[in-house]
């Protein structure tokens, strides 16, 4: 944090429980007041400031949070074109130098880096000299086996400490990292792997989910056979039954081992500088067909977005500051999503993460919603982060929050991955007015595609359940109607018609930037739009992104700065020339007692006749009768218009959806009008594969009648 918010005082002798909370982005405007003389009549004037005065603002966020480099930067945005936009050229960082800043001040003050649970009850605790001394040690010892800056490591790690601790140690010395969740397929895997050509690999010898043990030493062997650059492999012993001595994995050491060490050159050892857009990570997008684009971002950008989004707009402060002292923050995840790497950016701002490594709904044979909240109550978290179908999933099987113990410190929760349906926000609301609690639902969405968020929370807004209360800071997001116009009260393509340090630097092994491109800059022509302030600039300075999403800016009568994402603008229904995205028929059909989820498609096509079926799940013991599906059509007609009843609704076990909980809209689309199963969807990707036979089935049966 800056010296301006961080007051001189021995912040250890903070005694009391409750923090004082002032907003953290009320601390912000007030510093830009007293040391830039700027100040502003309302959110929206200080947004608008931010995506116009490009330089001004992230060289406030730079001074704000005190970014540290040996070196000065020349420029802030030296280069203004989308995509290649150059950032603090000359300027150096390293993502782990910002976390192990934390160390000393935040273990003086007697506070955790991290707390773990995981869902056979173990807990455990990492303080911040140790999570210091592990990255120190696992870090030397992947220098050792020769890693350089620039080599990949990749990780195929749970949400445990030692994937947080791996990660450190791996950008300290200038690695770039790259992780997949265990309970991926192996081919999803290796279609990720394969492409980056890791040196090193860290794995786990097994997982725990939903009540079960899943070995996965056989799947390691696979990976290592499949990936010859491999030249070391380390091997972290998760389920408690690892006999390196007798296994296959060549060149594998175990992980406890490298990070016990404790000596001189540990006690010494320092993260790197590095360039500002060193590569960092490499995520992967979710997308149906073709290999994942494997997108890489660098340290500086990543790091500075993460602060100003994590701080200023999800309201999460230093557990150590005076204004938010003890705070702790969760986000449940996957390590096989971005969020989880929202949750170690935590780690950044000095906060204690708490972490859960599990199935959040318990075992097929015993569901189980309220983990999380015991796990909340018990670790006295303050941010309270899941996607969210997860909330969706607790209102559906009737959590009682008043009954999971002491939730009072918790003031916020957080929410991504899809939209929040509006009866759900009410929920939450009603569960902690209810132990006497005004909770802030702080909505944020954005992508794994720039590690970020477009429109998300502010904690002194007006709350609205299912809209996103403003457009974040330095984020030029417009809704744009099909003629490239920006437009408020109407739903529109989203973009961003600037610049953000977090876009990607590059994807791996993307020759000219082809696949780059064609992802998110070849909808509307060069310089269109992209005039800092309104209106179109040179060529030069390339095309907007365009993100995917249908998006609308106040409500519909154009009032007002928040917002609403409507779904993917790929996956979208046109029914006799009324466009809309899906989750409004979710809303309808969703809020019914009887339906415990739902999916439609549209297969307008071409100019052929819409048919539009609507695949609902229901309640243990419902059946989908006339009456039922007179009750469904009447719920759609009475929140949209008879335009979108369904042609016909079917019952089915589930609904296909990705690792991430999205729904697969696209991909059941695509085969209903008559592509390949192999061609539209990934089954490693996907959390329920084996759902996808009936759907064939159907797509069958369906292609024969037209």
């Amino acid at each position: 944090m800056a010296a301006a918010t961080l007051p001189s005082m021995n912040i250890a002798t903070r005694t009391s429980d409750t923090p004082a909370y002032l907003p953290q982005i009320r601390l912000y405007q007030n510093w830009l007041r007293e040391a830039r003389g700027l100040s502003f009549d309302s959110y929206n004037d200080l947004w608008r400031w931010s995506v116009t005065e490009l330089d001004a603002f992230w060289q406030s966020i730079w001074d704000y949070f005190d970014f540290q480099s040996p070196t000065p930067h020349s420029a802030v945005l030296a280069h203004n074109v989308m995509p290649g936009a150059s950032w603090f050229p000359g300027a150096q960082t390293n993502y782990a130098h910002q976390v192990l800043r934390h160390v000393q001040p935040a273990h003086e003050a007697g506070f955790l880096a991290v707390i773990s649970h995981n869902e056979k009850g173990l807990r455990r605790e990492m303080g911040w000299p140790e999570l210091r001394r592990q990255v120190a040690a696992l870090a030397l010892h992947l220098q050792a086996q020769g890693v350089q800056p620039g080599d990949r490591v990749a990780a195929y790690l749970p949400n445990i400490p030692e994937a947080m601790v791996a990660f450190l140690a791996t950008v300290s010395i200038g690695g770039v990292w790259s992780i997949c969740a265990p309970d991926m397929g192996t081919h999803a895997v290796l279609d990720r792997f394969k492409q980056i050509e890791p040196k090193v690999l860290i794995a786990v010898d097994g997982v725990s989910y939903g009540g079960r043990d899943f070995d996965r030493m056989a799947v390691l062997q696979e990976l290592k056979d499949a990936l010859p650059t491999v030249q070391h492999v380390i091997v972290h012993e998760n389920l408690g039954t690892l006999d390196l001595a007798n296994c296959d994995v060549a060149a594998s050491v175990q992980m406890a081992t490298i990070t016990a060490r404790d000596d001189a050159q540990v006690q010494a050892f320092e993260p790197l500088w590095l360039p500002f857009d060193h590569p960092l990570w490499i995520v992967y997008s979710s997308g149906t067909t073709g290999l994942p684009k494997p997108i890489v971002h660098g340290h500086g950008g990543t790091v500075i977005v993460a602060l100003a989004n994590k701080i200023l707009h999800n309201d999460v402060g230093c557990s150590y500051h005076p204004n938010s002292w003890g705070e702790r923050f969760h986000w449940y995840s996957s390590t096989g999503w971005v969020m989880w790497n929202a949750q170690v950016a935590g780690l950044l701002n000095g906060v204690t993460c708490v972490i859960y490594d599990g199935n959040p709904g318990g075992s097929k044979d015993k569901p189980d919603w309220g983990i999380l909240w015991r796990m909340a109550a018990q670790e006295q978290v303050t941010f309270f982060g899941a996607g969210a179908a997860y909330f969706a999933n607790c209102q559906k099987a009737g959590v009682d929050i008043a009954r999971c113990g002491d939730l009072s410190r918790v003031r916020a929760l957080g929410t991504t991955g899809s939209p929040l349906s509006p009866e759900t926000q009410t929920w939450g609301v009603a569960q902690f007015k209810a132990i006497g609690t005004d909770i802030w639902w702080c909505n944020i969405s954005g992508g794994t595609d720039f590690a970020g968020a477009f429109v998300g929370g502010h904690r002194e807004l007006p709350q609205e359940p299912g809209v996103m209360q403003c457009r974040m800071l330095g984020a030029a997001v417009e809704a744009w109607n099909e003629a490239g116009e920006p437009v408020k009260g109407e739903v529109g393509e989203l973009v961003c018609t600037q610049p953000i340090p977090s876009m990607p630097l590059f994807f791996w092994g993307d020759k000219d930037n082809a696949r780059y491109l064609a992802s998110y800059f070849e909808m509307y022509p060069a310089g269109h739009g992209r005039k800092p302030g309104g209106g179109d600039g040179p060529a030069s300075m390339g095309g907007v992104w365009r993100h995917g999403d249908w998006l609308r800016i106040g409500n519909a009568q154009g009032e007002g700065e928040g917002c609403v994402i409507f779904g993917r603008s790929d996956a979208t229904i046109n029914r006799h020339g009324l466009r809309m995205g899906t989750s409004e028929l979710y809303s309808a059909v969703e809020a019914l007692p009887e339906v415990m989820d739902a999916m439609v498609v549209d297969l307008e096509y071409l100019g052929k006749e819409s048919y539009m079926p609507l695949f609902v799940v229901l309640r243990p013991g419902m059946v989908l009768d006339d009456a039922l599906k007179a009750k469904l059509n009447n719920a759609i007609k009475v929140a949209l218009s008879p335009r979108f009843i369904p042609n016909e609704i079917f019952q089915v076990d589930e609904i296909p959806r990705t690792l991430s909980g999205k729904k697969q809209e696209l991909p059941i689309k695509k085969l209903m009008l008559g592509q390949p199963l192999e061609k539209v969807v990934n089954k490693d990707a996907m959390a329920n594969p084996g759902c996808l036979d009936w759907y064939v089935a159907l797509a069958q049966q369906h292609l024969a009648k037209v």
